[in-house]
């Protein structure tokens, strides 16, 4: 009988250390699922956009003419399934900046300070980050000009200039782009000009503007936690606005490509998740990270 008793003491003994286990794994399951959610993206030191103009993903991964942004590819990720969302160019950048196209459909000049919706830039400064960018042929540091003199600087590149709540000091000519690659701010911007950005210009003038100004960088960025990303604002209008976007760092899995399907507002929420922004502004809010090519 006092055996009896013990075996059963000891079973229910066993019964709740093992339920207590259950809950624990339980815990320790959802717990590591919620971090490896969180974890998705890396956190670079410094992250660099450069946004090149109006050629389609063919055009340019695969192409002779594009040497330089093709070795970004292989040194780095190739989104190969990444596409934009609209045409002409102008509301492809407030959406790649702000999750929404915010009303625009063309190429005009906007007025300046016209939005106050949240943005890729007001929601780095909330969280305590700095932004910049810096745009070649811009007159001057914070200037609002629509063109510049040679017809090559376009504001319809610079979607910041749209929204109230980012200052346009914040705004810097390429001039200002820092040889002190830590000097850069958390993330920032490049627009190049007309030219150099392969709108009126060739993809080899664009892919060797990539390398001459910011190849420095991307070297730099290998070794230093910190990113690049050529992406494009969007096609050439016939390949369904499937666009070239590669990624280079060292948070980047080396040779790595992703065949998901992105776009712009799946960028904007990477690069916010990537900064620690508590918000996310317009179709980033329901948009994924991009995934399966960090290290």
């Amino acid at each position: 009988m006092v055996v009896s008793v013990r075996k059963t003491r000891v079973r229910k003994a066993l019964v709740s250390v093992a339920s207590a286990l259950g809950i624990v794994a339980a815990i320790g399951l959802w717990t590591g699922t919620q971090a490896s959610s969180a974890a998705t993206v890396p956190s670079p030191s410094h992250i660099v956009v450069v946004v090149m103009e109006n050629h389609a993903y063919s055009q340019v991964i695969g192409s002779s003419s594009a040497p330089y942004i093709n070795s970004l590819a292989k040194g780095g990720a190739n989104l190969t399934n990444m596409y934009a969302e609209t045409h002409p160019s102008q509301p492809n950048y407030y959406a790649m900046f702000s999750g929404s196209t915010q009303g625009i459909t063309g190429d005009g000049c906007v007025t300046i300070g016209f939005s106050s919706a949240a943005n890729l830039a007001s929601e780095t400064i909330a969280a305590g980050k700095t932004w910049a960018s810096y745009n070649e042929g811009l007159p001057s540091q914070g200037s609002t000009v629509c063109t510049n003199s040679s017809g090559k600087y376009a504001q319809k590149h610079n979607p910041w200039f749209g929204f109230k709540n980012v200052p346009t000091s914040s705004a810097y000519t390429f001039a200002q782009f820092p040889t002190d690659f830590t000097k850069l701010p958390k993330i920032s911007y490049v627009t190049p000009n007309l030219c150099s950005d392969m709108h009126d210009c060739s993809v080899s003038t664009g892919d060797t503007w990539v390398k001459n100004k910011l190849g420095a960088y991307a070297t730099w960025a290998k070794a230093n936690n910190s990113l690049l990303v050529v992406t494009f604002d969007e096609d050439n209008s016939l390949s369904g606005n499937k666009i070239a976007t590669v990624v280079y760092g060292q948070p980047v899995m080396a040779g790595s490509t992703s065949a998901t399907k992105y776009n712009h507002y799946n960028l904007l929420r990477t690069l916010e998740d990537m900064v620690g922004t508590s918000t996310h502004a317009g179709n980033a809010a329901s948009a994924s990270d991009i995934t399966g090519i960090w290290s």
